[in-house]
């Protein structure tokens, strides 16, 4: 399968001279399987960019659409994903729902027109709802990708894509979970929490197994350590632990991800030449890297 990074960033668009290496849009993967079949990670801004490209080369599109979250760094592109506009094409959105709120009226209020010109049943394109209710295994065609809660407010998954013996996690927002620090985050769900809490020895071991021996780890990590001491229930990891899960699950190669807005490029090369000397110190056996915009991974 071939990757392709449209957005990497995190919380919010950064464009701009300091962020121009790493890029400044949110959070959005391409998924090429080798039949072409096209499958979406998450509709941040990037998704934007992703759609012009699809537009540029003509050809009608498929896909499907897995988004981690509905929060507004990982949906706010999609109003701006051309392909949705345009009749003959099909998407198929899978993602969480809440017991107040539908998939389909999720995605639908950030284009309520009090916000925007277009609502979502003008759009022209066939537009199929799929609504996650807990963890689980997703059929798509030629593939299989497995879910998983992570430690972020809301119900939010983690997806693991496995094709030909390959496998991909993608886990855009997770925090390490603390039991005592846990009891006290306000905008998490109880349901999510029960399913750490009841994780025997080390809460983050699901998360662990959940990665367990994956060819490319897509991560978060917004923040230094010494950042992650003030912003503990935000919901994002520091770098260190994203280390922690790779050597844990003992994955082949890590992607730093989800970029925090105030870091320039300077500092995601600082963290990145930091986790490199921590994996040499550790003597950790995976690759790192950090995720740039237009960057493309063969797995």
């Amino acid at each position: 399968m071939k990757v392709k990074f449209w957005g990497v960033r995190g919380s919010i668009p950064t464009p701009g001279r300091q962020t121009v290496r790493y890029g400044g849009n949110t959070p959005c993967l391409e998924i090429r399987l080798d039949d072409d079949e096209l499958i979406i990670f998450d509709a941040g801004s990037g998704i934007r960019n992703f759609g012009d490209d699809l537009i540029n080369k003509g050809a009608s599109v498929k896909a499907h659409l897995l988004i981690t979250h509905p929060h507004w760094d990982h949906i706010q592109g999609f109003p701006f994903f051309k392909p949705a506009f345009i009749s003959g094409n099909e998407l198929t959105i899978f993602a969480t729902e809440r017991p107040e709120k539908s998939l389909s009226e999720v995605i639908a209020e950030q284009m309520n027109r009090i916000y925007f010109p277009v609502q979502l049943n003008e759009l022209k394109a066939k537009i199929h709802f799929k609504p996650l209710k807990e963890e689980g295994v997703i059929q798509l065609p030629g593939c299989t990708v497995k879910t998983i809660y992570v430690n972020h407010p809301g119900f939010t998954l983690g997806y693991r894509l496995e094709y030909k013996g390959k496998s991909f996690v993608y886990i855009s927002d997770n925090e390490p979970y603390d039991r005592g620090a846990g009891a006290f985050f306000a905008n998490f769900e109880p349901e999510v929490r029960q399913r750490f809490d009841s994780t025997t020895g080390d809460p983050n071991r699901r998360i662990f197994e959940f990665c367990r021996d994956a060819d490319v780890l897509v991560h978060d990590a917004t923040y230094t350590p010494e950042e992650y001491i003030d912003r503990v229930g935000w919901g994002h990891s520091h770098y260190l632990f994203t280390l922690r899960i790779a050597a844990e699950a003992e994955v082949k190669r890590l992607i730093l991800f989800h970029h925090d807005p105030t870091h320039d490029d300077d500092k995601v090369d600082d963290m990145l030449q930091k986790c490199k000397k921590e994996i040499k110190t550790r003597r950790y056996r995976f690759e790192c890297e950090a995720a740039v915009e237009g960057m493309v991974l063969k797995v």
